[in-house]
């Protein structure tokens, strides 16, 4: 039994915003991510590559914000942060304030895996970054004009938004999307989680969000679940809101579903959203915005994909 989740992030653009033909691009890229996820698990693949596969593809991405799509702090340059986590022996690599690797998650992999740390920061964990042989790229690669007009519309102030709240016209508008997530179950019944981020638009140069940090923004535990979270970073980690779904399984008894709900609509405090998956293959996707864009395919294989309240589904493949 095998089974994944991703989430584009929560702040979706307005209804009013949404074009059919716009929504239609999002299914598509959801869809492209979640069997990028798949693929990686067939022939007994690891949930841990399954994540990082699915997290790669929106990274490369321009319809999200993270990796090539990350929006702009107030100086007008790009700061990105990944973090993965395997639920077999709570192992995660996380990586902060990042400008130029192509893909944030894969050097949280590597920083799990090669060193003995959890975190590496700034240039020091881009110097790693080439050490392993993972691919950087020019500032320019990570430039899209709707991030930075979406910056320019907040420059000079102390505000600091979620995609959800910088609306432009959609002519300009390619992409109004959030942190990226993936949480995965493999036939072995393991558990893994990734998030990836560009963070908040205008936010202070130096700042480190939800999605680098382990219990804030992700989270696998093999007895439990495992949690990608997405949304105002600063109420995630002050909720430490990935393991407070985990802790109210184990401590509580709750199920998948009831923990996330309440961890998401009770107590935490701000705005977002979060998927999770249990060791049965349950998924749960709550948010607390006006939409989340957001997909999963179950234990069958069917896919689903959804932005707002209505989901699309297609069968197997």
């Amino acid at each position: 039994m095998t089974t994944i989740a991703i989430h584009g992030g929560a702040g979706a653009l307005p209804r009013s915003e949404m074009t059919t033909e716009r929504a239609a691009e999002f299914h598509a890229a959801l869809r492209a991510a979640l069997l990028a996820g798949q693929r990686a698990l067939l022939g007994g693949g690891a949930s841990l590559a399954a994540v990082e596969a699915a997290v790669v593809a929106m990274e490369d991405c321009l319809f999200f914000n993270a990796g090539r799509g990350s929006s702009f702090n107030r100086e007008g340059r790009i700061e990105m942060e990944a973090s993965i986590m395997e639920g077999a022996n709570r192992r995660a690599g996380t990586a902060t304030l990042l400008r130029r690797v192509r893909n944030p998650v894969q050097l949280a992999r590597a920083i799990m895996e090669g060193t003995p740390h959890v975190m590496l920061g700034g240039e020091a964990a881009e110097r790693f970054a080439v050490a392993q042989g993972l691919r950087l790229e020019p500032e320019e690669y990570f430039f899209t004009p709707y991030r930075w007009d979406a910056m320019l519309k907040l420059r000079g102030t102390d505000t600091t938004a979620l995609s959800e709240d910088v609306v432009v016209p959609v002519a300009v508008n390619p992409a109004a999307m959030g942190t990226v997530g993936a949480v995965a179950l493999d036939a072995t019944g393991h558990l893994a989680a990734a998030t990836s981020s560009g963070g908040t638009t205008n936010k202070y140069s130096g700042r480190i969000g939800q999605a680098c940090i382990v219990g804030a923004g992700v989270y696998a535990n093999d007895t439990t679940c495992a949690v990608s979270c997405t949304g105002q970073g600063e109420a995630f980690m002050r909720g430490v809101t990935a393991y407070d779904v985990s802790a109210m399984m184990e401590y509580r008894g709750l199920d998948l579903a009831r923990a996330a709900e309440i961890a998401v609509r009770e107590r935490l405090p701000g705005r977002g959203g979060l998927i999770a998956i249990d060791a049965r293959g349950n998924v749960a996707l709550p948010f607390n915005t006006e939409g989340m864009y957001r997909g999963w395919i179950d234990v069958a294989g069917n896919i689903f994909t959804a932005i707002y309240d209505t989901v699309q589904s297609s069968p197997a493949v």
